[in-house]
């Protein structure tokens, strides 16, 4: 069976459509919160306050990993750098993990098999 027609292929490609979307999505927000502390933002402004707080249970893990760098009133926050690149790394982990379960043909395995032996 060619495994660009299995049936295993479409639910796999919308699952790592899926997590791709929720990493961005992630990602997207932890950067608006890294550059919003980095400018030094005023925190009791509406939108500040709204990243700030839908972003504090992915970066609370990791905000006494490092030292916070303050000068002139800009933070730069290296915990949510590391946050990023962790939740990053996670995403990454559960694509290659839900493409271990794509259909192969045995021709393909044994041609990936021998190049992952050289």
């Amino acid at each position: 069976m060619d495994s660009y027609n299995s049936p295993s292929t479409k639910p796999l490609y919308r699952g790592t459509q899926i997590v791709w979307y929720i990493a961005g999505l992630l990602e997207a927000l932890l950067a608006f919160r890294f550059l919003l502390k980095l400018f030094g933002a005023n925190p009791a402004a509406g939108f500040t306050n709204f990243i700030y707080g839908i972003t504090q249970p992915f970066a609370a893990p990791f905000l006494n990993v490092f030292r916070i760098s303050n000068v002139n009133g800009s933070v730069f926050e290296w915990t949510t750098v590391l946050a990023m690149l962790v939740y990053w790394l996670i995403a990454l982990a559960i694509i290659k993990l839900f493409l271990m379960g794509k259909t192969v043909s045995t021709p393909e395995a044994a041609v990936k098999l021998e190049s992952q032996n050289k």
